[in-house]
């Protein structure tokens, strides 16, 4: 089939594994720290962190899902879902103080939360948008020389905006790992973990984060077989 490629395949193999792995990391992790108890619940733990920093104006919320927990900055709420919203263990504390470093990033206009915040709808676009132009200029190239001109300036074009989506994800990285670093100082400095029992929290955090790893790798990966096969296409 013309629009299986194996060389695809091969590009984005090792981002893919990465993938695999870290999914894997953060189940055994999120599985082990459930069974270790903390002192409060995620929403008090959560809760406890922000109003440290100043931040009683920012609403917690509970959502459905596992695993959904996110920072909402237009309208200024934590969600956590479920388990991490009534969950007293560490797996708990650990993602909850993660999203109220998020919080606590928005509140301090921590840069590069301001350029991911700035870059979400442009890498949406570039997403949606450049990988439509990709398919209609592949298929264009498949229509005879005539058209290959225009089928290699439309999926050029697709290239460029699914760049975007790999700068978001760029970007994307220094924003976990600081809020990670932030949960993990506010946990023991608020006494809410003893520092002998960060470790299951350590390892949660850092399998979430190699998560993103992959899926910057991933983009970046995507990325370069695209410049490739546009390469290729040049070269015909």
């Amino acid at each position: 089939m013309y629009w299986f490629d194996p060389m695809y395949l091969l590009f984005i193999g090792p981002a893919v594994l990465l993938g695999f792995v870290a999914q894997m990391m953060v189940r055994s992790a999120y599985a082990s720290a459930r069974q270790q108890p903390s002192r409060l619940s995620g929403v008090a733990a959560a809760r406890h962190v922000l109003d440290s920093a100043g931040l009683q104006e920012i609403g917690i919320e509970m959502i459905p899902g596992q695993l959904s927990d996110h920072y909402d900055p237009r309208h200024k709420v934590l969600r956590l879902s479920q388990d991490v919203y009534n969950g007293r263990n560490l797996a708990a504390v650990g993602i909850a103080a993660h999203e109220a470093g998020h919080a606590i990033q928005d509140a301090r206009h921590y840069a590069p939360l301001v350029v991911r915040n700035l870059a979400v709808p442009v890498a949406g676009f570039g997403s949606q948008i450049g990988g439509l132009l990709l398919v209609v200029g592949l298929i264009m190239s498949a229509m005879g020389h005539a058209w290959q001109p225009f089928g290699q300036t439309i999926f050029g074009l697709g290239v460029i905006l699914f760049g975007t989506v790999v700068v978001f994800q760029v970007v994307n990285l220094p924003v976990e790992f600081d809020a990670s670093a932030r949960a993990k100082a506010q946990l023991v400095s608020l006494g809410i973990v003893d520092g002998h029992d960060m470790g299951p929290v350590r390892r949660v955090l850092r399998a979430a984060a190699l998560t993103y790893v992959a899926a910057t790798l991933q983009a970046i990966l995507t990325l370069a077989y695209y410049v490739w096969r546009m390469q290729q296409q040049s070269d015909r």
